[in-house]
């Protein structure tokens, strides 16, 4: 008798590649917004998600430590309190997804070796992205800091002494490099950025919805349908004065 069963193994499955940047405030309500999605989808168990390199500002001097806000008050060229309001706009967006954004706390910092661990981190890379997401924005941390990286990283599950020794060489950094030149070729003009499959896209922090139809018609066209590319316009960031 023909067994016409289909094996797990047969089963579609959806890449889902995301370019964000740590230091990118729409980057982290876009992570908690995909999650939502990606929780409710009823063929999660069949999504892989990658997450990308990106830096929105790859010039930051590295142990500088000055406030954010004033790094944007200075591109901009208008006054901290302004830049402030800037953000507040991103903070209440955030806390409606349960982030909490302390703007007072905010350093502005290269992003590039954060970036390295996370291309080092195996399974435990959605994880690492959290507590680094959750350090930058909501705990001060200054993630261009080793020691910083190293303290977030073993909150993650990470071995502080092997997160040590990649930071120490260059682990990770072509890596990084490779993920930038292919935002670049794909045009990537902000961030975050999700593909699927390498065939649908979709930009910004959208809402749970517009990533929910993202995964059902990836999985789709894995099965051989085919539909048009869901979502809008989005929130997200071009620079590191994103907060608008």
């Amino acid at each position: 008798m023909e067994n016409n069963a289909v094996s797990e193994s047969d089963q579609p499955t959806v890449l889902v590649e995301v370019w964000s940047d740590i230091a990118c405030p729409w980057c982290y309500i876009g992570k908690r917004r995909f999650a939502a999605a990606l929780a409710d989808f009823p063929h999660r168990d069949r999504v892989e998600v990658v997450w990308r390199s990106y830096q929105l500002a790859p010039d930051t001097p590295v142990g500088a430590r000055r406030s954010q806000l004033e790094v944007v008050a200075e591109r901009r060229g208008v006054p901290v309190e302004q830049a402030r309001e800037l953000y507040e706009h991103v903070a209440r967006t955030a806390a409606v997804d349960g982030l909490v954004m302390d703007l007072d706390t905010l350093t502005a910092s290269n992003t590039f070796d954060a970036h390295r661990l996370l291309h080092l981190a195996g399974d435990r890379q959605d994880e690492l992205l959290e507590a680094l997401f959750r350090g930058y924005f909501t705990d001060g941390k200054v993630i261009d800091d080793r020691t910083v990286l190293v303290e977030l990283a073993a909150s993650a599950g990470l071995d502080a002494d092997e997160v040590t020794a990649a930071l120490d060489g260059d682990a990770g950094a072509d890596l990084v490099r490779a993920d930038i030149e292919t935002a670049r070729q794909l045009q990537v003009s902000g961030v975050p950025f999700f593909v699927a499959n390498r065939r649908l896209a979709v930009s910004g922090a959208q809402p749970a919805d517009v990533f929910a139809e993202l995964l059902r018609q990836a999985y789709d066209q894995t099965a051989g349908e085919t539909s048009a590319a869901p979502g809008g316009d989005a929130e997200g960031c071009t620079d590191d004065t994103c907060a608008i």
